[in-house]
């Protein structure tokens, strides 16, 4: 069996694993790269959500080799060296996080969101051109959970980051 071909954070890389693994499983088992979480396993919660061509998707529900020929980003690859993207230094600065679990699929996720906001994709509260408000803010990120309920704070981080 061939191995898989992935490009992630800029890098090719070819993994011997089945043909049946999530990007999930290849980024955690043979990859070694822990940031995105395994949560529900389901595409429920958002702890496992990665950038594929810059569009959010949940990584425990895409097969490995449907991601060949595209470009994957994990938290891992978002800052530039030692320079933190504009939306993880809003998430330090905003303290939007408790245990931090779900903290790198809410990044990524909201890295994704900004850019749909930016190319004025509407969402379900969107009422003419989008306006980032607490409340699309809150609709564009609903696919992300936070069991310690750092939102208070998630909100504001991604409104700041937008700026």
């Amino acid at each position: 069996m061939p191995p898989i071909v992935l490009t992630v954070n800029g890098e090719e890389r070819a993994v011997d694993a089945d043909v049946r693994a999530t990007v999930l499983d290849v980024l955690r088992e043979h990859l070694d790269l822990r940031g995105a979480k395994k949560g529900c396993d389901h595409g429920q919660c958002g702890a496992c959500t990665v950038l594929l061509d810059g569009r959010r998707v949940n990584s425990c529900l895409l097969l490995a080799v449907a991601a060949e020929g595209a470009e994957i980003t994990t938290i891992e690859g978002l800052a530039a060296g030692d320079e933190l993207h504009p939306v993880q230094e809003a998430f330090v600065e905003h303290d939007a996080l408790q245990c931090g679990y779900c903290t790198p699929g809410q990044v990524l996720s909201a890295v994704g969101m900004l850019d749909e906001l930016d190319r004025g994709w509407p969402s379900a509260v969107t009422e003419g051109e989008p306006a980032l408000d607490a409340a699309e803010i809150r609709e564009r990120m609903s696919g992300n959970l936070c069991r310690c309920g750092a939102y208070a704070n998630i909100v504001p981080a991604v409104a700041d980051a937008a700026r």
